[in-house]
């Protein structure tokens, strides 16, 4: 997968921008990371969810990549459900 599988329609506008956001990180890891994620489950967080995810995007790269492998503990407040969500998704065509 090179990209977005998912499409902006129909998605308000902090949805899209945040879709876009994870989409375009800097490295390519987090892009691949937070991208599905995000194509995953956009449409369906609630606004505190939003927020969690809008700061957890604020982070340096090489530090959320750290926290997500499990090579440094993430701190609060970025430490909330949020970023259990994204170290624990897998894609559903995963390995295919």
């Amino acid at each position: 997968m090179t990209g977005t599988t998912r499409s902006s329609d129909g998605l308000d506008a902090r949805r899209k921008r945040l879709l876009f956001r994870c989409w375009h990180r800097g490295t390519r890891e987090m892009d691949l990371i937070l991208g599905r994620f995000a194509d995953a489950e956009i449409a369906t967080l609630v606004d505190d969810e939003l927020g969690q995810l809008e700061r957890l995007i604020d982070l340096p790269d090489p530090d959320l990549y750290a926290a997500l492998t499990g090579n440094k503990p993430l701190e609060p407040p970025w430490d909330g459900t949020i970023f259990e969500r994204v170290r624990s998704f897998r894609p559903a065509n995963e390995g295919a």
